[in-house]
């Protein structure tokens, strides 16, 4: 495969991971910023006539899209014949519909900038709430990795007697999938959200929590942002009776002071996949990102 791997500013770890699992080779970039502010970039090894895979996370997009951008093109320029995009976290999908009159729908805008600078795109576990999949949106391939598989490998190493908990309804298909790998029972609770920090979720069935006393509540979550409602969830197993939980996250977006928060409520640990560097992380994402990685190369 002729092919190289681009790691941006922040994702320089997934990318020598990735690099490491797919055999592909790993490139040399400059960036910077100038004293005014904006950014310089600049390809250090020589991409003509390669593919080239960009790997950046998106969390916190506004500080990292347009190196993304300048990159892609700065590629193009030099020769690559294509240009990919691994970002293991894929932003800017919450806003899918306009909730209040004058909103931008910033999903379907972001989408569209996208799929304008890359070929292709891999990413993990995006959160889809009312898009079917990312083809509504993206004009471009993509390719959407499970992570289900890696956290249901490290709770069945790592969580004596797990019972794997789900916030609310719409977590119930994955989070049974993933207690299905750990061969550990699971319960969903019920969320209401009101805002971006307020949330409410509901006392587990007192019934069920007493047929699993002795075992590990652990609750998982895709996106663990504000952590209201990993908060909410601890306490209300805590209030039912079951042991400190252990919380696990896909993705570690992780506000200031969010993850002391749910320490706070009663946890037991935090743990994240590696999709957003982050102190937390535990759980490596590159075996499962990697296979991906290589059949758009190949």
């Amino acid at each position: 495969m002729n092919a190289i791997v681009l790691a941006l500013p922040g994702s320089e770890r997934m990318a020598q991971r990735l690099s490491e699992l797919s055999g592909v080779p790993i490139g040399i970039i400059e960036s910077r910023r100038f004293p005014d502010g904006e950014a310089y970039v600049r390809l250090e090894t020589d991409c003509a006539g390669r593919i080239v895979v960009l790997v950046c996370t998106l969390d916190r997009p506004d500080e990292k899209f347009l190196r993304l951008v300048f990159l892609a093109e700065a590629a193009r320029d030099l020769g690559a014949v294509g240009v990919g995009l691994v970002a293991p976290y894929l932003a800017y999908l919450r806003q899918d519909r306009r909730f209040r009159a004058g909103e931008a729908i910033t999903s379907r805008t972001f989408a569209a900038l996208v799929s304008g600078h890359v070929d292709w795109l891999v990413t993990v576990d995006p959160h889809l709430h009312r898009y079917g999949s990312l083809a509504e949106i993206y004009c471009v391939p993509t390719s959407v990795v499970h992570a289900a598989p890696a956290l249901a490998e490290w709770i069945g190493a790592n969580v004596d007697r797990p019972l794997v908990v789900g916030p609310d309804a719409e977590s119930r298909q994955w989070v049974q999938d993933v207690a299905t790998r750990a061969g550990a029972p699971f319960v969903v609770l019920a969320k209401t959200r009101h805002g971006d920090r307020q949330v409410d979720v509901s006392a587990p069935d007192v019934d069920a929590c007493r047929a699993h006393q002795g075992c590990t509540p652990v609750v998982v979550d895709d996106i663990v942002s504000s952590a209201r409602t990993m908060v909410e969830a601890v306490g209300r197993l805590r209030a039912a009776g079951l042991g400190p939980p252990v919380c696990v996250g896909v993705h570690a977006v992780l506000a200031p002071g969010a993850e002391q928060a749910i320490l706070d409520a009663g946890a037991r640990a935090v743990v994240t996949t590696t999709s957003i560097p982050h102190p937390t992380n535990a759980i490596d994402l590159g075996p499962l990102l990697s296979p991906a990685l290589r059949e758009r190369v190949s």
